[in-house]
Protein backbone atom coordinates (compact mmCIF):
# COMPACT_ATOMS: atom_id res chain seq x y z
CA UNK A 1 0.00 0.00 0.00
CA UNK A 2 1.79 3.56 -1.37
CA UNK A 3 1.15 6.90 -1.27
CA UNK A 4 2.55 9.59 -3.80
CA UNK A 5 2.99 12.70 -3.22
CA UNK A 6 3.43 15.25 -6.14
CA UNK A 7 1.51 12.80 -8.12
CA UNK A 8 0.47 15.29 -10.86
CA UNK A 9 4.03 16.30 -11.62
CA UNK A 10 6.34 15.02 -14.03
CA UNK A 11 7.84 12.08 -11.51
CA UNK A 12 4.16 11.36 -10.06
CA UNK A 13 2.57 10.67 -13.45
CA UNK A 14 5.47 8.33 -13.99
CA UNK A 15 5.08 6.65 -10.68
CA UNK A 16 1.56 6.16 -11.94
CA UNK A 17 3.22 4.00 -15.24
CA UNK A 18 4.85 1.84 -13.14
CA UNK A 19 2.25 1.17 -10.58
CA UNK A 20 0.37 0.28 -13.62
CA UNK A 21 2.04 -2.60 -14.65
CA UNK A 22 1.52 -4.01 -10.91
CA UNK A 23 -2.17 -3.46 -10.06
CA UNK A 24 -1.63 -7.20 -7.56
CA UNK A 25 1.40 -5.72 -6.13
CA UNK A 26 0.57 -2.40 -4.70
CA UNK A 27 -2.47 -1.01 -3.85
CA UNK A 28 -3.16 3.34 -3.73
CA UNK A 29 -4.29 4.73 -0.41
CA UNK A 30 -3.59 8.21 -1.02
CA UNK A 31 -2.80 10.85 -3.92
CA UNK A 32 -1.41 14.62 -3.53
CA UNK A 33 -1.51 17.10 -6.27
CA UNK A 34 -0.55 21.27 -6.51
CA UNK A 35 -3.65 22.53 -8.56
CA UNK A 36 -4.25 20.21 -11.21
CA UNK A 37 -7.55 18.71 -10.14
CA UNK A 38 -8.19 16.70 -13.43
CA UNK A 39 -5.36 14.72 -13.00
CA UNK A 40 -5.75 14.48 -9.89
CA UNK A 41 -9.27 12.84 -10.26
CA UNK A 42 -8.20 10.43 -13.05
CA UNK A 43 -5.33 9.00 -11.66
CA UNK A 44 -7.81 8.65 -7.95
CA UNK A 45 -10.10 6.84 -10.22
CA UNK A 46 -8.08 4.61 -12.28
CA UNK A 47 -5.82 3.54 -9.39
CA UNK A 48 -8.62 3.17 -6.81
CA UNK A 49 -7.20 5.64 -4.18
CA UNK A 50 -8.75 6.29 -0.98
CA UNK A 51 -7.90 9.91 -0.34
CA UNK A 52 -6.92 12.75 -2.11
CA UNK A 53 -5.50 16.16 -1.58
CA UNK A 54 -4.48 19.35 -2.82
CA UNK A 55 -2.10 21.61 -1.45
CA UNK A 56 -4.15 24.37 -4.00
CA UNK A 57 -7.89 23.99 -3.87
CA UNK A 58 -10.24 24.50 -6.76
CA UNK A 59 -11.80 28.83 -6.17
CA UNK A 60 -14.78 28.58 -4.36
CA UNK A 61 -16.14 31.38 -1.67
CA UNK A 62 -16.24 28.43 0.96
CA UNK A 63 -14.02 24.61 2.06
CA UNK A 64 -17.67 22.82 1.65
CA UNK A 65 -18.14 23.99 -2.30
CA UNK A 66 -13.82 23.62 -2.88
CA UNK A 67 -15.10 19.63 -1.23
CA UNK A 68 -17.97 19.88 -3.48
CA UNK A 69 -16.05 20.95 -6.60
CA UNK A 70 -12.87 18.01 -5.99
CA UNK A 71 -16.36 15.50 -6.04
CA UNK A 72 -17.90 16.41 -8.78
CA UNK A 73 -14.55 16.00 -10.51
CA UNK A 74 -13.92 12.94 -9.12
CA UNK A 75 -17.91 11.74 -10.12
CA UNK A 76 -17.02 12.71 -13.60
CA UNK A 77 -13.69 10.56 -13.80
CA UNK A 78 -15.52 7.83 -12.65
CA UNK A 79 -18.45 8.45 -15.54
CA UNK A 80 -15.38 8.72 -17.85
CA UNK A 81 -13.99 5.65 -17.06
CA UNK A 82 -16.41 3.40 -15.81
CA UNK A 83 -14.68 2.64 -12.55
CA UNK A 84 -16.18 3.09 -9.10
CA UNK A 85 -14.80 6.34 -7.24
CA UNK A 86 -13.25 4.97 -4.15
CA UNK A 87 -12.09 7.87 -2.46
CA UNK A 88 -13.12 9.17 1.10
CA UNK A 89 -10.87 11.72 2.37
CA UNK A 90 -10.28 14.66 0.49
CA UNK A 91 -7.53 16.68 2.04
CA UNK A 92 -7.39 20.37 0.97
CA UNK A 93 -4.64 23.57 1.49
CA UNK A 94 -1.18 24.14 1.91
CA UNK A 95 -0.59 21.05 4.72
CA UNK A 96 -2.55 18.88 2.39
CA UNK A 97 -0.06 16.84 1.11
CA UNK A 98 1.51 16.41 5.09
CA UNK A 99 -1.96 14.41 5.86
CA UNK A 100 -1.81 12.32 3.33
CA UNK A 101 1.24 11.25 3.91
CA UNK A 102 0.59 10.47 7.62
CA UNK A 103 -1.87 7.90 6.70
CA UNK A 104 -1.02 4.42 6.91
CA UNK A 105 0.81 2.98 4.28
CA UNK A 106 3.71 0.69 3.58
CA UNK A 107 5.23 3.65 1.78
CA UNK A 108 5.33 7.44 0.41
CA UNK A 109 6.88 8.42 -2.64
CA UNK A 110 7.68 11.92 -2.12
CA UNK A 111 7.95 13.63 -5.68
CA UNK A 112 7.07 17.10 -4.76
CA UNK A 113 9.19 19.77 -6.20
CA UNK A 114 11.67 21.83 -3.70
CA UNK A 115 11.60 22.51 -0.01
CA UNK A 116 7.45 22.21 0.24
CA UNK A 117 8.33 18.51 0.84
CA UNK A 118 10.05 18.86 3.58
CA UNK A 119 6.93 18.23 6.05
CA UNK A 120 5.36 15.33 3.86
CA UNK A 121 8.72 13.43 4.36
CA UNK A 122 8.50 14.32 8.12
CA UNK A 123 5.12 13.02 8.41
CA UNK A 124 5.51 10.04 6.62
CA UNK A 125 8.90 9.36 8.85
CA UNK A 126 7.37 10.09 11.88
CA UNK A 127 4.76 7.38 11.53
CA UNK A 128 7.08 4.96 10.42
CA UNK A 129 6.40 5.14 7.14
CA UNK A 130 8.92 4.36 4.62
CA UNK A 131 9.67 7.31 1.98
CA UNK A 132 10.48 6.82 -1.48
CA UNK A 133 12.31 10.11 -2.19
CA UNK A 134 12.42 12.07 -5.53
CA UNK A 135 12.20 15.32 -3.48
CA UNK A 136 15.80 15.69 -2.85
CA UNK A 137 15.27 19.07 -1.20
CA UNK A 138 13.47 17.92 1.71
CA UNK A 139 16.45 15.67 2.30
CA UNK A 140 18.92 18.04 1.77
CA UNK A 141 17.52 21.28 3.74
CA UNK A 142 15.96 18.87 6.35
CA UNK A 143 19.54 17.67 7.41
CA UNK A 144 20.45 15.41 10.17
CA UNK A 145 16.08 16.73 10.99
CA UNK A 146 15.25 14.10 8.42
CA UNK A 147 18.11 11.61 9.35
CA UNK A 148 17.03 11.46 13.08
CA UNK A 149 12.91 11.66 12.03
CA UNK A 150 13.92 8.21 10.14
CA UNK A 151 16.23 6.96 13.15
CA UNK A 152 13.45 7.30 15.04
CA UNK A 153 10.86 4.97 13.94
CA UNK A 154 12.77 2.25 11.47
CA UNK A 155 11.61 4.15 8.58
CA UNK A 156 13.75 4.08 5.47
CA UNK A 157 15.12 6.83 2.83
CA UNK A 158 14.49 4.89 -0.49
CA UNK A 159 16.62 7.00 -3.09
CA UNK A 160 14.60 7.78 -6.53
CA UNK A 161 16.54 10.29 -7.98
CA UNK A 162 18.24 8.55 -10.64
CA UNK A 163 21.58 9.25 -9.97
CA UNK A 164 20.87 8.17 -6.24
CA UNK A 165 19.10 5.18 -7.28
CA UNK A 166 22.72 4.23 -9.22
CA UNK A 167 24.97 4.51 -6.00
CA UNK A 168 22.51 2.48 -4.31
CA UNK A 169 22.59 -0.13 -6.85
CA UNK A 170 26.42 -0.34 -7.43
CA UNK A 171 27.29 -0.40 -3.91
CA UNK A 172 25.40 -3.76 -3.88
CA UNK A 173 28.87 -4.53 -4.92
CA UNK A 174 30.85 -4.01 -1.94
CA UNK A 175 30.59 -3.12 1.85
CA UNK A 176 30.97 0.32 2.85
CA UNK A 177 34.41 0.10 3.90
CA UNK A 178 35.37 -0.75 0.51
CA UNK A 179 33.84 2.20 -0.93
CA UNK A 180 36.35 4.91 -2.00
CA UNK A 181 35.01 7.36 -3.72
CA UNK A 182 31.47 8.24 -5.30
CA UNK A 183 31.39 9.35 -8.88
CA UNK A 184 28.13 11.69 -9.46
CA UNK A 185 27.25 12.25 -13.73
CA UNK A 186 26.05 15.19 -15.32
CA UNK A 187 24.65 15.44 -18.41
CA UNK A 188 25.88 19.04 -18.67
CA UNK A 189 22.56 20.35 -19.40
CA UNK A 190 21.95 22.62 -22.74
CA UNK A 191 24.98 25.15 -21.65
CA UNK A 192 27.60 22.18 -21.70
CA UNK A 193 30.35 24.29 -23.70
CA UNK A 194 29.13 27.52 -22.98
CA UNK A 195 31.38 30.36 -21.26
CA UNK A 196 30.40 32.71 -18.16
CA UNK A 197 30.02 35.66 -21.08
CA UNK A 198 27.79 33.17 -23.60
CA UNK A 199 25.62 32.20 -20.68
CA UNK A 200 24.69 35.67 -19.51
CA UNK A 201 22.87 36.10 -22.90
CA UNK A 202 21.03 32.94 -23.01
CA UNK A 203 16.85 32.69 -22.35
CA UNK A 204 14.62 30.82 -20.27
CA UNK A 205 13.54 28.65 -23.65
CA UNK A 206 17.14 27.68 -23.73
CA UNK A 207 17.89 26.43 -20.42
CA UNK A 208 14.50 24.70 -21.01
CA UNK A 209 15.65 22.34 -23.88
CA UNK A 210 17.40 19.81 -21.93
CA UNK A 211 19.15 17.43 -24.19
CA UNK A 212 18.22 13.92 -22.83
CA UNK A 213 15.97 14.43 -19.96
CA UNK A 214 12.28 15.13 -19.69
CA UNK A 215 11.51 17.17 -16.46
CA UNK A 216 9.52 20.09 -14.81
CA UNK A 217 10.48 23.81 -14.97
CA UNK A 218 12.65 24.24 -11.90
CA UNK A 219 14.29 20.55 -12.06
CA UNK A 220 15.24 21.35 -15.98
CA UNK A 221 16.60 25.15 -15.12
CA UNK A 222 18.49 23.40 -12.13
CA UNK A 223 20.28 21.00 -14.36
CA UNK A 224 21.03 23.66 -16.93
CA UNK A 225 22.70 25.31 -13.66
CA UNK A 226 24.20 22.69 -12.44
CA UNK A 227 22.24 23.51 -9.33
CA UNK A 228 21.31 20.16 -9.01
CA UNK A 229 24.37 18.65 -9.07
CA UNK A 230 25.24 20.14 -6.06
CA UNK A 231 22.19 19.47 -4.41
CA UNK A 232 22.92 15.83 -5.22
CA UNK A 233 26.72 15.73 -4.10
CA UNK A 234 24.26 17.25 -0.57
CA UNK A 235 22.28 14.27 -0.57
CA UNK A 236 24.60 11.26 -1.81
CA UNK A 237 26.36 12.54 1.48
CA UNK A 238 23.66 12.30 3.79
CA UNK A 239 22.11 9.50 2.05
CA UNK A 240 24.83 7.36 2.04
CA UNK A 241 27.41 8.55 4.95
CA UNK A 242 30.27 9.31 2.29
CA UNK A 243 32.47 12.22 3.17
CA UNK A 244 31.78 15.00 0.72
CA UNK A 245 35.07 14.97 0.04
CA UNK A 246 34.32 11.65 -1.51
CA UNK A 247 32.16 12.64 -3.48
CA UNK A 248 32.95 14.25 -6.91
CA UNK A 249 30.56 15.33 -10.11
CA UNK A 250 31.77 14.48 -13.61
CA UNK A 251 30.07 15.76 -16.73
CA UNK A 252 28.70 12.62 -18.91
CA UNK A 253 26.48 14.51 -21.90
CA UNK A 254 24.34 10.68 -23.11
CA UNK A 255 23.34 10.32 -19.73
CA UNK A 256 23.84 6.65 -20.17
CA UNK A 257 25.91 5.84 -17.01
CA UNK A 258 23.89 7.32 -14.29
CA UNK A 259 26.51 7.19 -11.42
CA UNK A 260 29.59 5.16 -10.23
CA UNK A 261 30.80 4.16 -7.34
CA UNK A 262 34.72 3.44 -6.87
CA UNK A 263 35.88 0.46 -4.77
CA UNK A 264 39.18 0.72 -2.91
CA UNK A 265 40.80 -1.85 -4.83
CA UNK A 266 40.54 -0.04 -8.01
CA UNK A 267 37.25 -1.26 -9.29
CA UNK A 268 34.49 1.43 -10.69
CA UNK A 269 30.96 0.39 -10.70
CA UNK A 270 28.51 1.94 -12.79
CA UNK A 271 24.89 1.47 -13.12
CA UNK A 272 23.91 2.05 -16.74
CA UNK A 273 20.41 2.25 -18.59
CA UNK A 274 18.74 5.14 -20.90
CA UNK A 275 17.10 8.03 -19.32
CA UNK A 276 14.39 6.91 -17.73
CA UNK A 277 12.66 7.95 -14.57
CA UNK A 278 10.58 4.97 -14.40
CA UNK A 279 13.70 2.48 -13.73
CA UNK A 280 15.07 4.23 -10.47
CA UNK A 281 10.89 4.78 -9.53
CA UNK A 282 10.42 0.70 -9.77
CA UNK A 283 13.83 0.01 -8.13
CA UNK A 284 12.53 2.21 -5.32
CA UNK A 285 8.95 0.62 -5.10
CA UNK A 286 10.74 -2.84 -5.49
CA UNK A 287 12.09 -2.67 -1.39
CA UNK A 288 8.03 -2.53 -0.65
CA UNK A 289 7.07 -5.29 0.66
CA UNK A 290 3.19 -4.83 1.61
CA UNK A 291 3.82 -8.08 4.64
CA UNK A 292 6.86 -6.15 6.58
CA UNK A 293 5.12 -4.37 8.65
CA UNK A 294 2.90 -7.00 9.25
CA UNK A 295 6.04 -9.83 10.20
CA UNK A 296 5.90 -11.40 7.01
CA UNK A 297 8.62 -13.34 5.23
CA UNK A 298 10.40 -9.78 4.39
CA UNK A 299 10.53 -8.46 8.03
CA UNK A 300 13.47 -9.15 8.13
CA UNK A 301 15.40 -8.60 4.96
CA UNK A 302 17.70 -5.22 5.21
CA UNK A 303 16.96 -5.02 1.68
CA UNK A 304 16.78 -0.95 0.71
CA UNK A 305 18.14 0.80 3.28
CA UNK A 306 19.30 3.27 1.62
CA UNK A 307 23.34 4.09 3.85
CA UNK A 308 23.39 0.66 5.72
CA UNK A 309 25.78 -2.12 5.67
CA UNK A 310 23.88 -4.17 3.33
CA UNK A 311 24.19 -6.29 -0.06
CA UNK A 312 21.11 -8.23 -0.90
CA UNK A 313 19.14 -4.59 -2.45
CA UNK A 314 15.16 -4.75 -3.39
CA UNK A 315 13.19 -7.17 -5.51
CA UNK A 316 13.96 -5.37 -9.44
CA UNK A 317 10.53 -5.36 -10.87
CA UNK A 318 8.91 -4.35 -14.15
CA UNK A 319 9.49 -0.58 -15.09
CA UNK A 320 8.36 -0.42 -18.10
CA UNK A 321 11.85 1.24 -19.22
CA UNK A 322 13.56 0.32 -22.63
CA UNK A 323 17.10 -0.99 -22.20
CA UNK A 324 19.93 -0.76 -23.96
CA UNK A 325 21.00 -1.82 -27.19
CA UNK A 326 24.20 -3.24 -27.29
CA UNK A 327 23.81 -4.42 -30.58
CA UNK A 328 24.40 -0.68 -31.82
CA UNK A 329 27.30 1.53 -32.07
CA UNK A 330 27.42 3.94 -29.59
CA UNK A 331 30.07 6.53 -27.95
CA UNK A 332 30.46 7.51 -24.23
CA UNK A 333 32.26 10.56 -23.04
CA UNK A 334 33.10 12.06 -19.59
CA UNK A 335 34.57 15.68 -18.83
CA UNK A 336 35.50 17.71 -15.96
CA UNK A 337 33.06 20.50 -15.04
CA UNK A 338 33.81 24.09 -15.74
CA UNK A 339 33.27 25.43 -12.33
CA UNK A 340 34.13 28.96 -13.77
CA UNK A 341 31.32 28.59 -15.89
CA UNK A 342 28.61 26.77 -13.41
CA UNK A 343 29.82 28.21 -10.22
CA UNK A 344 26.91 27.00 -8.42
CA UNK A 345 28.21 23.23 -8.38
CA UNK A 346 30.91 24.74 -5.51
CA UNK A 347 28.18 26.85 -3.90
CA UNK A 348 26.53 24.11 -3.08
CA UNK A 349 28.96 22.08 -2.07
CA UNK A 350 30.84 24.67 0.50
CA UNK A 351 26.81 25.08 1.96
CA UNK A 352 26.84 21.24 2.10
CA UNK A 353 29.92 21.21 4.32
CA UNK A 354 29.11 24.14 6.70
CA UNK A 355 26.14 22.25 7.06
CA UNK A 356 23.08 23.82 9.43
CA UNK A 357 20.84 25.84 7.78
CA UNK A 358 23.43 26.82 4.89
CA UNK A 359 21.73 24.06 2.86
CA UNK A 360 18.33 25.38 2.71
CA UNK A 361 19.19 29.06 2.08
CA UNK A 362 20.90 27.76 -0.91
CA UNK A 363 17.78 25.95 -1.84
CA UNK A 364 15.25 28.61 -1.04
CA UNK A 365 17.48 30.97 -2.78
CA UNK A 366 17.78 29.12 -5.57
CA UNK A 367 13.82 28.33 -6.15
CA UNK A 368 13.20 32.29 -6.35
CA UNK A 369 16.34 33.28 -8.48
CA UNK A 370 15.07 30.38 -10.94
CA UNK A 371 11.32 32.08 -10.81
CA UNK A 372 13.36 36.02 -11.36
CA UNK A 373 15.19 33.96 -14.06
CA UNK A 374 11.91 33.05 -16.19
CA UNK A 375 9.91 36.28 -15.22
CA UNK A 376 13.39 37.80 -17.48
CA UNK A 377 14.20 39.75 -14.09
CA UNK A 378 18.06 38.65 -14.29
CA UNK A 379 19.93 36.70 -16.03
CA UNK A 380 20.92 33.20 -16.10
CA UNK A 381 24.25 33.94 -14.26
CA UNK A 382 22.54 36.02 -11.55
CA UNK A 383 21.05 32.56 -10.49
CA UNK A 384 24.27 31.73 -9.05
CA UNK A 385 25.51 35.12 -7.88
CA UNK A 386 22.00 35.73 -6.27
CA UNK A 387 22.83 32.55 -4.54
CA UNK A 388 26.52 33.27 -3.66
CA UNK A 389 25.23 36.69 -2.02
CA UNK A 390 23.01 34.79 0.07
CA UNK A 391 25.35 32.34 1.31
CA UNK A 392 27.29 35.04 2.11
CA UNK A 393 24.86 37.40 4.01
CA UNK A 394 22.94 34.08 6.46
CA UNK A 395 23.96 34.05 10.33
CA UNK A 396 22.45 30.96 11.55
CA UNK A 397 20.75 31.96 14.63
CA UNK A 398 21.47 28.31 16.51
CA UNK A 399 23.87 25.50 16.69
CA UNK A 400 20.97 23.09 16.86
CA UNK A 401 19.34 22.47 13.55
CA UNK A 402 15.53 22.06 13.69
CA UNK A 403 12.35 21.74 11.76
CA UNK A 404 11.56 25.72 13.01
CA UNK A 405 15.44 26.60 12.12
CA UNK A 406 15.45 25.09 8.79
CA UNK A 407 12.03 26.86 7.71
CA UNK A 408 13.45 30.08 8.87
CA UNK A 409 16.28 30.05 7.10
CA UNK A 410 14.18 28.96 4.48
CA UNK A 411 11.60 32.27 4.55
CA UNK A 412 14.72 34.69 5.08
CA UNK A 413 16.65 33.09 2.03
CA UNK A 414 13.67 33.51 -0.04
CA UNK A 415 12.91 37.43 1.31
CA UNK A 416 16.74 37.90 0.88
CA UNK A 417 16.82 36.56 -2.94
CA UNK A 418 13.73 38.87 -3.50
CA UNK A 419 15.31 41.92 -2.24
CA UNK A 420 18.76 41.23 -4.48
CA UNK A 421 16.59 40.42 -7.33
CA UNK A 422 14.65 44.01 -6.83
CA UNK A 423 17.82 45.54 -6.19
CA UNK A 424 19.47 44.21 -9.62
CA UNK A 425 16.45 45.42 -11.48
CA UNK A 426 16.76 48.96 -10.27
CA UNK A 427 20.09 48.86 -10.99
CA UNK A 428 19.56 47.51 -14.35
CA UNK A 429 16.95 50.32 -14.99
CA UNK A 430 19.12 53.22 -13.97
CA UNK A 431 21.96 52.21 -16.38
CA UNK A 432 19.08 52.09 -19.00
CA UNK A 433 18.05 55.13 -18.21
CA UNK A 434 20.97 57.12 -17.63
CA UNK A 435 23.86 55.38 -19.86
CA UNK A 436 26.54 55.21 -16.69
CA UNK A 437 26.69 52.63 -14.78
CA UNK A 438 24.31 52.29 -11.10
CA UNK A 439 26.29 52.72 -7.82
CA UNK A 440 26.69 49.58 -6.16
CA UNK A 441 23.40 47.93 -5.12
CA UNK A 442 23.31 47.80 -1.03
CA UNK A 443 22.94 44.48 0.50
CA UNK A 444 19.12 42.99 1.18
CA UNK A 445 18.00 42.87 4.54
CA UNK A 446 18.99 39.87 6.59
Amino acid sequence: MISVIGATGSVGTQARDVVRLHRGRFRIEGLAGGANLRELAAQAVELGARAVGLAVPPQADTTAEAMAAVRSALAEEARRQGLPDLVEDIELGEDAAARIAARPADAVLNAVTGAAGLDATLAALTVGTDVALANKESLIVGGQVVLDAAAATGARLLPVDSEHSAIWQALRAGRRAEVAKLVITASGGPFRGFSRAQLEAVTPEQALAHPTWDMGRVITTNSASLVNKGLEVIEAHLLFGVPMEDIEVVVHPQSQVHSMVQFTDGSTLAQVSPPDMRLPIAYALGAVHPDRAAGGEHADRRDSAAGRDDTAGPERIASGAAANDWTRAAQWTFEPVDHEAFPALGLAIEAGREGGTHPAVFNAANEVLVDAFHDRRIAFTGIADGIAAALEAHRPEQARLTRDAVLAADAWARDFAAAWVDAQVSATEQTSATGQPAAPAGSAPA
